[in-house]
């Protein structure tokens, strides 16, 4: 009996080590994290199938808070039907191709989005900004790439 109490518990300890294989991918982690206004513009810009595949994407992600800084009106205008490709063309402008942590962004002066323009990356006043958003909680990881919260919306020019 001593022998199967310490083979239990050794089987226990193993299988918690495992990595949990249902992960949440981009769209779901961001369901969970309650970006509604960002995950209301990934599908009225019809971007869930892609940002729930196999990735690996970085995400900087908009905070609803960063949303509400766009002038009045902005964002209903946004997800109207009529502006999709304007909306897909922001939206991807925050997407970067690979999973980059933030040990890594922070040695990056820049990256390339799948929009196809490049972001700025540096660090400022002991945090990391991308163009003119900060970002405010870095590196959650998702079953596809990893998601880093910004404060801004950061437009395309």
């Amino acid at each position: 009996m001593r022998l199967r109490l310490p083979v239990l518990q050794a089987g226990v300890l193993a299988l918690a080590m495992i990595p949990a294989a249902s992960a949440a991918d981009i769209v779901d982690t961001a369901v969970a994290g309650k970006f509604k206004t960002l995950v209301a513009a990934v599908k009225a810009a019809d971007l869930v199938e892609t940002l729930k595949g196999p990735g690996p994407f970085t995400v900087f992600a908009p905070t609803d808070e960063a949303f509400a800084k766009l002038p009045a009106g902005a964002v209903d205008d946004l997800l109207k039907p009529e502006n999709r490709d304007k909306l897909r063309s922001i939206l991807t402008y925050h997407v970067v191709a690979g999973k980059v942590m933030s040990t890594q962004a922070v040695k990056l002066d820049s990256a390339k989005t799948v929009e196809g323009r490049s972001i700025a990356i540096k660090t400022a006043g002991g945090g990391v900004m991308v163009n003119n958003a900060r970002v405010t909680k870095a590196d959650i990881e998702a079953s596809n790439g990893v998601i880093h919260v910004i404060d801004a919306v950061l437009i395309p020019k």
